[in-house]
């Protein structure tokens, strides 16, 4: 037996307490209405019974009304008053006969007509113990476990949607905060955050525009930091004063144990380069040897300063402070468009046995 839905009229189950369809509580809807009272069988109106005739009682006599007493005149002043006569009590009336009451007509006794034959009277309705329906085979409610038959979208038991709706995902953090967290009605906010985002873009390409040299120069040593680097070898070298035996190409040859030797302070080696490249920096080794107990015996250089001369003809000046060990050390420089560098000594240490300054080799590294 089913049990309509009284909103939306859908069939249910009979142990079912919410319609499958919309989720109306379907209350009261799939009790039967209760049977119809039979009116009872009229009994027979019993025969009228014979009246009974009584005599009249004869009627008491209606008292006489009584005279009312005469006025007595008032005597005279004069003579003396004399005392009234007493009153005269009325005469009793004379009692006549009362007559009889007619007596009343008897009723005329009514025909005895045909009478129906009685009818069986209804039997009062057995109730019944309902029958509990199996355990439908389905999807169990996920709010209450109730099991629901396939198809149904509400639970039977509590009327929780059996497939809710999946939860939407997490904004990211930068949606939460203002003015990308409008979400009033559709489209709301995206002119704002356009505007906005046109803004920031505009005010981007002005600050570059007006900060170029700045603004290349990040670039630029990013690509550095990110990029290859390869050894660059000068076209031509020179060196404003060399001790004998240590020219200023020593300095470029590739080895250490060989070195350019200058024989005072401010003495200069200058690099000449084919091609404009972008210097990213330059390694240089010290003294006459990379072995520490060797190292000692000969005069190196301490403070060195860069002279770095661009095509345009720009020079850019560097200086370079030097560890008094054996090893290269290196400095970065970031400058493009290098045509030559002049190496000037300006401090050196180990020049009390008269040694020219070493310079072992120096070696300039472009980006690839």
């Amino acid at each position: 037996m089913t049990r309509p839905c009284p909103a939306c009229g859908a069939a249910n189950a009979e142990d079912e307490d919410f319609c499958g369809s919309c989720g109306t509580y379907l209350g009261w809807s799939s009790r039967r209405p209760a049977p119809e009272p039979v009116a009872p069988e009229p009994a027979p109106a019993p025969a009228p019974e014979p009246e009974r005739r009584t005599a009249p009682s004869p009627a008491a006599p209606a008292p006489e009304p009584t005279r009312a007493p005469e006025p007595t005149p008032e005597p005279d002043p004069e003579p003396e008053p004399r005392p009234a006569p007493a009153p005269r009590s009325p005469a009793p009336a004379p009692v006549q006969p009362s007559r009889p009451k007619p007596p009343e007509p008897e009723p005329a006794e009514e025909p005895v007509g045909a009478v129906l034959p009685g009818m069986p009277t209804a039997a009062r309705p057995t109730v019944r113990t309902a029958t509990v329906d199996d355990e439908p085979d389905g999807e169990p409610c996920p709010s209450c476990g109730t099991n629901n038959r396939p198809g149904r979208t509400f639970c039977r038991n509590c009327a929780k949607p059996l497939k809710p709706q999946a939860q939407a995902a997490k904004l990211p953090w930068w949606r939460t905060r203002w003015p990308f967290n409008h979400r009033v009605r559709a489209g709301s906010g995206r002119l704002l955050r356009g505007s906005l985002t046109a803004l920031v873009i505009v005010g981007l390409l002005v600050a570059g525009f007006l900060l170029i040299p700045a603004g290349r120069f990040v670039v630029e040593d990013v690509r550095d930091k990110l990029g290859g680097t390869g050894e660059v070898s000068p076209a031509h070298v020179s060196a404003t004063a060399s001790a004998p035996d240590h020219p200023a190409k020593a300095a470029t040859d590739g080895v250490t144990n060989s070195y350019w030797g200058a024989p005072k302070v401010g003495d200069a080696l200058t690099a000449k380069f084919k091609d404009p490249f972008r210097l990213v920096g330059i390694t240089v080794h010290t003294g006459i040897s990379t072995k520490p107990e060797v190292f000692q015996k000969g005069a190196r250089p301490t403070r060195a300063d860069l002279t770095i001369t661009t095509k345009d003809g720009k020079t850019h000046e560097k200086t370079m402070t030097l560890a008094d060990k054996p090893g290269e050390q290196t400095l970065r420089t970031g400058i493009s468009d290098v045509v030559s560098i002049r190496f000037t000594i300006r401090e050196a240490a180990g020049r009390a046995n008269g040694h020219p300054i070493a310079l072992g080799e120096i070696e300039y590294f472009k980006r690839t």
